[in-house]
């Protein structure tokens, strides 16, 4: 059934841009940040920490739809829930455990930039409390990731293309959500909602060591997690890298609403392009239809060239979509606005192909899976290279008075 490297470039351009259309729902995620600013004002580490949830519930979609599209195209992972492979039950389950691990991980790592985010280790406990709290609610996405990509395949549209971008605009609103809902009831309902999201969490540590308990012997379990543990550190890292920037961006941008409600939007983009050039890239390795060498991003300029200029189009629409929701939309406004995006997209696209396609390749030569690999790595360092190019475009910007 599978079509990679078989379709018109118009093809392709059509199912990337129809698949980056989901990223306008990342405005809502934004909206809702807009929206509770004030919530995002209760403790230094509101703010600094969103991006690293964000990052986090990212990443495990990117594992699961990258695993899942290119197992359906090599015929190991059958298009339903019920009486399934052993592979999609491993997959499953390797990514609830993976889940856990990511959201200690992150809670740990946001120790390293206490400093630059104004906390000390006083806060610890209540960062580990949200962000574990957060990543069990968005647990649910799973299910819907699973269903969209058997949908996909079953409709002959490539997955590889479709599912993690779809994905990745559903996991901005609803982790968001999570996200705000989990705040709310930390800082809102006293003891009780400590005690919610308390429990949310141990929940949540209770399953994925039972699943470690039921899974020691499964080889492929143990493949998933051994080789994914390796990008989850980098990216347990590298998101809260992005937390750094973003508290950096909203000294630029505090009383620009606007940029808050494009920001969810744009890493999604911008994620979703490295997805979809690493994704198609290793279905193309594991075919034999791409050589394992650097050099032949030339021969995948296809699906890079038509994810860039989808990208370009969903920039410019953002730009558009958030001055008009909040009713400040002019002309001078949004020159100004698309301005920063137009040059915030040139230098986070770039760096994100070429890291999203070298990660392809240097892992299917290394033998390692590369599902493993480029989409948990290239999505945490989406929302660093996105919230790193809009600073420098905002900062350039400001210098010769565009914003």
């Amino acid at each position: 059934m599978t079509h990679t490297g078989r379709t018109s470039f118009s093809r392709t351009l059509r199912e990337t841009f129809s698949a980056f259309i989901f990223d306008l729902g990342g405005l809502v995620a934004g909206f809702l940040i807009a929206y509770q600013l004030n919530l995002f004002e209760k403790a230094p580490w509101v703010i600094a920490l969103y991006p690293a949830v964000l990052g986090a519930k990212g990443v495990m979609e990117g594992l699961l739809s990258g695993r899942l599209s290119t197992s359906l195209h090599l015929g190991t992972v059958h298009p339903g829930f019920s009486k399934n492979t052993k592979s999609f039950y491993n997959l499953i389950e390797a990514v609830v455990f993976l889940t856990l691990v990511t959201s200690l991980a992150a809670s740990a790592f946001s120790m390293v930039f206490a400093s630059f985010w104004g906390i000390t280790f006083v806060d610890f406990p209540n960062i580990l409390a949200v962000v574990v709290g957060t990543m069990a609610l968005g647990l649910v996405l799973l299910f819907v990731t699973v269903k969209v990509a058997f949908l996909s395949f079953k409709k002959g549209i490539d997955p590889d293309i479709v599912v993690y971008p779809v994905m990745s605009a559903v996991s901005s609103i609803f982790i968001t959500l999570c996200y705000v809902v989990v705040l709310n009831l930390f800082f809102s309902f006293g003891s009780f909602g400590t005690a919610t999201v308390v429990v949310l969490g141990i929940a949540n540590a209770v399953l994925a060591l039972f699943l470690v308990q039921k899974n020691l012997c499964e080889a492929e379990f143990t493949k998933t997690v051994r080789e994914s543990l390796a990008s989850l550190m980098i990216v347990a890292v590298v998101v809260n890298v992005t937390g750094t920037f973003l508290k950096g961006i909203s000294r630029f941008a505090h009383a620009r609403i606007e940029f808050y409600t494009v920001y969810p939007a744009l890493i999604g983009l911008v994620s979703d392009v490295g997805a979809v050039v690493g994704s198609t890239a290793t279905t193309k390795l594991a075919l034999g239809m791409l050589k394992p060498k650097l050099s032949s991003i030339f021969h995948h300029s296809k699906n890079i060239l038509s994810a860039w200029i989808a990208s370009v189009t969903m920039f410019v629409v953002l730009a558009f979509a958030a001055l008009l929701i909040h009713g400040i939309f002019t002309p001078a406004a949004f020159y100004s606005h698309v301005a920063v995006l137009l040059a915030a997209n040139v230098i986070a696209v770039t760096l994100i192909v070429i890291l999203s396609f070298a990660i392809s390749i240097l892992t299917f030569q290394k033998g390692l899976d590369p599902g493993n690999f480029v989409i948990p790595i290239e999505n945490a360092f989406a929302a660093s290279v996105t919230s790193f190019a809009l600073l420098v475009a905002l900062t350039l910007l400001n210098a010769v008075s565009v914003i």
